[in-house]
């Protein structure tokens, strides 16, 4: 397993289009949600993923603050389905937490978590900051972590 942290700009064309396919894959196909995934935001963000065989294995977006919220924030967080149950969810998150508060020095980091993952985001120290609510049909909760 290969782990990359890439601003937009050094991504290549084509780990532009698996990391684009991955996430179609699990929030547009697996999650059956019809929402705008290319959203505009990714050339104004991070992308962490580890790769094995050329394929994408885990992945998520690191938005700096002001992009989506005032606090830096950590989104489109996935696991490929063929790599779930190997610790990967854990990892890619640890990795996104240190990235965001030692190397780019923020002390809050707000997510739109899926309220069925609430707990496993309270592991690292997020706190729900809001009811549950519906996004594209699929019950949310808004979590803060502030260190």
């Amino acid at each position: 397993m290969q782990w990359k942290l890439k601003s937009f700009e050094q991504l290549s064309g084509d780990e532009v289009y698996r990391i684009l396919r991955a996430r179609v894959d699990v929030f547009v196909l697996e999650q059956q949600c019809l929402y705008p995934e290319v959203d505009g935001k990714d050339p104004k963000c991070y992308h962490l993923f580890a790769e094995k065989d050329g394929e994408i294995a885990a992945y998520c977006r690191l938005l700096p603050p002001d992009v989506a919220y005032p606090q830096a924030s950590i989104g489109r967080v996935l696991v490929s389905h063929g790599y779930r149950g190997q610790g990967l969810a854990q990892e890619l998150m640890q990795r996104a937490i240190v990235f965001l508060t030692e190397q780019l020095r923020e002390s809050e980091i707000k997510i739109q978590a899926q309220h069925y993952l609430e707990k496993f985001y309270g592991t690292f120290g997020f706190q729900p900051i809001s009811e549950v609510y519906p996004e594209d049909g699929i019950p949310h909760v808004d979590m803060l972590l502030t260190k």
